[in-house]
């Protein structure tokens, strides 16, 4: 077989459910792989395990699983699976106890060694995150299904093209290109047309699933199964391509990725081709995630209606700082969200919300303490108060951080389907990480008439997290609107189009095969998702908010 096709039928814990026998019924595929894991489900399934040391994995494959099992042996597809989180054993011994129970003879292999919570102390779950190879050599063992716990999301899509194709540690291209791929995929249908800044230019209602079509030379064409929703074009693969990168250099456990190098092409109706990518040696080190107890927060929004918000806002405000001067929370935050308009016509269109965010080591202090503080003030406050919803007791949020270990540290093992246990050896090579030097800018264009508009006319963007940061991507779909876009939103422009940047590091990132520049602003995230630092804690909408605002565009681009 020349091409491998790999299809993805799960972009996060939760996504649909019926994707699995859609991709199995839809069209040609050869294997099958689901991405379960997000920084903020590793917390989910640490907590879930302090409950029942059984638990630990997404129990929602097993349910697919149990629909598809049959097919998928009927159809002879391989299924590799993230889902193992933090106990990859027990969902393979599950996932071989459901091919007993149904009576399809499967055989079950597992990639462990991701786990290094022993060795954190105070961490709920600290997980490295390894690359491909184990995963090869449980299908090169004759493995119909592969449960991993943390490994980089690509390696699910990099195991199999190693396993198929027969490469090897050091086959730096080859591997890259089936990484971009892998990342292309991983998401799900963010690659076939969903949360795509142009959606209104296609049918997105419902998206097909994506698959990747990897060669041996590690190029690819992105496509989806023939009848499927969505699209696939340059524009949603360039989108997922920036989606959560930063630079020309993707590091991963196996290789670099030059995502620099990167060349699309539009290869027909629903496909695109990606080939040109270069690799390097990974990094001597690997990234391990580790989640921990932050502490406790509580929440709360009252409803300002009407005259004199601002004045409302800052009785409310003095009110309850004034309560709870005698044991103030350790972090308070207010936000004054102004969505009221005036000569409203419904109430709620005349109403602004004002957001109370606290948090503190003790969860007394931002329980009981806050909830009786607001409650009290419900016939001694502003005109007209109430709040979205009763002020509840303190809840524990979580704090990513992520940190490198040596390769060495880990003991990356595929588990067989015969039970043997084969260690995955470190890489033989590294190599430091730096970054790629800034490419040259096109020429400028040529001076002319200008109009005040939204960015978004003339550019795209996808925003998401890394721990404590965010990226947003931003690609021109022209010649000439890139010519304008990257001299334009520099790293200082960005800063003063998102306020909120304006005190952070904001590192910009020219990528010009995709005619795109990636911004990593540092911090804007604090802890990270699970400390819910800011209205939007995954910036998932930073990208559309920055689209959504207004500079002097050419004339010509509109």
């Amino acid at each position: 077989m020349t091409v491998l096709r790999v299809g993805n039928f799960s972009g996060f814990y939760g996504d649909r459910a019926a994707a699995l026998r859609e991709m199995l019924t839809g069209g040609e595929v050869d294997v099958l792989t689901g991405d379960y894991l997000a920084e903020l489900t590793m917390l989910i399934l640490a907590r879930d395990r302090l409950k029942d040391p059984s638990a630990g994995y997404a129990r929602t494959f097993l349910r697919q699983l149990e629909d598809c099992l049959g097919l998928a042996r009927e159809r002879g597809v391989k299924i590799v699976v993230n889902a193992g989180g933090l106990n990859p054993a027990g969902l393979a011994e599950a996932t071989r106890e459901l091919a007993g129970r149904l009576g399809i003879p499967a055989a079950v292999a597992h990639v462990e060694g991701d786990d290094l919570t022993a060795r954190h102390p105070g961490a709920l779950a600290a997980h490295a995150y390894l690359g491909g190879f184990g995963i090869a050599e449980c299908l090169r063992a004759g493995a119909d299904i592969v449960v991993t716990g943390r490994v980089t999301d690509a390696a699910l899509v990099t195991g199999p093209a190693a396993a198929h194709f027969g490469w090897r540690p050091g086959e730096y291209d080859r591997l890259a290109g089936a990484v971009v791929a892998g990342h292309v995929l991983e998401c799900g249908t963010q690659a076939t047309g969903g949360n795509y800044a142009f959606f209104r230019e296609g049918d997105v209602r419902r998206p097909g699933f994506p698959l990747a079509e990897i060669h041996a030379d590690g190029s690819s064409v992105v496509t989806k199964h023939p009848g499927t929703g969505g699209l696939v074009d340059v524009g949603t693969v360039t989108a997922q391509l920036l989606y959560e990168t930063g630079g020309g250099r993707y590091a991963g456990p196996d290789v670099t990725a030059r995502l620099d190098t990167a060349r699309l092409s539009q290869d027909g109706p629903d496909r695109v081709r990606i080939e040109g990518v270069r690799g390097e040696a990974p990094p001597p080190t690997l990234k391990a995630g580790l989640n921990r107890l932050g502490g406790f927060r509580n929440e709360v929004a009252f409803v300002l209606t009407g005259l004199d918000i601002e004045a409302k806002a800052d009785l409310v405000r003095e009110q309850l700082t004034d309560a709870l001067a005698k044991s103030p929370p350790a972090e308070v935050r207010w936000e004054l969200v102004r969505t009221d308009r005036a000569d409203a016509g419904t109430e709620e269109t005349a109403s602004a919300l004002l957001r109370l965010v606290v948090r503190d080591p003790d969860e007394r202090v931002v329980g009981r303490a806050l909830s009786g503080a607001a409650v009290e003030l419900a016939l001694a406050s502003y005109p007209g108060f109430h709040v979205l919803s009763p002020p509840e007791k303190g809840t524990p949020y979580g704090v990513f951080e992520d940190v490198a270990v040596a390769h060495g540290a880990v003991d990356h093992t595929a588990v067989l389907p015969d039970g043997r246990r084969v260690p995955v050896p470190p890489p033989r090579e590294t190599r430091p990480l730096s970054d790629v030097p800034p490419p040259p800018l096109p020429p400028p264009l040529p001076a002319g008439p200008t109009r005040r508009a939204p960015l978004g006319l003339v550019a795209g963007a996808r925003s998401g997290d890394k721990g404590g940061n965010a990226n947003v991507g931003v690609w021109a779909r022209t010649e000439d609107a890139w010519r304008w876009l990257a001299h334009e939103l520099t790293a200082e422009r960005f800063q003063q189009l998102i306020p909120e940047s304006r005190d952070l590091p904001v590192t910009r990132h020219v990528l010009p095969n995709l005619r795109a520049v990636n911004f990593v602003v540092e911090g804007i995230l604090g802890a990270g998702v699970a400390a819910r630092h800011r209205f939007d804690p995954q910036a998932k909408a930073l990208g559309e908010w920055l689209r959504s605002r207004h500079l002097d565009i050419p004339e010509t681009l509109l």
